[in-house]
């Protein structure tokens, strides 16, 4: 660490690792609200905020945590589809209050192409907002409705049981075969939309 009369402590957020406040400045200059997406390996988080002098303000929110509570979600909650689908519930939300355009935050996550983050990042698009992006980063249509985990799960059920068992143990324990994942994901999607689409919001696919 360095010392000196002119050495300045950076500001603790940034000591932790937790914000990169220069990314932030850029983002927060143009003008338009942030599409923030954060993730830990059980969850997805994906918020549409507007910088205030008290901190952010939070114009819309969607936790995955209530697809399995609202929507009868009955996959993983930290994976590819939940990230879809959360990111799919902010983005109607955020266009309910008005919002039409957004900039993406995805904080220090690595931008890798086809990660969890842009597969948020494809949900609040499909609900509607216009989003700067390049279509090589978001994933393909398959791996956001999970058949990547419906054909593991397929061979794991066939070549070993046990961890078949044991690897998707929440998933059974919900009532869901994981080699059936694709279509409760579009059954979810759908229930997503049709409770928009009942108060008059339509989203735009």
């Amino acid at each position: 660490m360095g010392h000196g009369p002119r050495y300045r402590v950076p500001w603790r957020r940034r000591r932790e690792g937790k914000t990169n406040y220069y990314k932030r400045l850029k983002l927060i200059k143009s003008g338009k609200p942030r599409l923030v997406v954060r993730k830990s390996n059980k969850y997805i988080i994906v918020q549409v905020a507007v910088p205030a002098i008290e901190g952010d303000k939070i114009i819309a929110a969607a936790h995955s945590r209530e697809l399995v509570k609202k929507y009868g979600w009955n996959g993983g909650t930290g994976n590819t589809p939940a990230a879809y689908l959360t990111g799919l519930l902010a983005g109607l939300r955020a266009k309910e209050k008005g919002v039409e355009e957004a900039v993406l935050d995805i904080g220090l996550h690595e931008p890798i192409k086809g990660a969890r983050v842009f597969a948020a990042l494809k949900g609040a698009l499909d609900a509607g907002l216009e989003i700067p992006h390049s279509e090589e980063i978001l994933p393909s249509e398959d791996r956001i409705r999970g058949e990547h985990i419906a054909e593991w799960a397929k061979t794991l059920a066939e070549e070993n049981p046990d961890f078949y068992k044991r690897q998707f143990a929440d998933y059974l324990k919900r009532g869901l075969k994981p080699e059936d994942l694709p279509a409760h994901f579009d059954e979810t999607r759908v229930r997503i939309e049709a409770s928009f689409a009942a108060r008059g919001d339509s989203p735009q696919a």
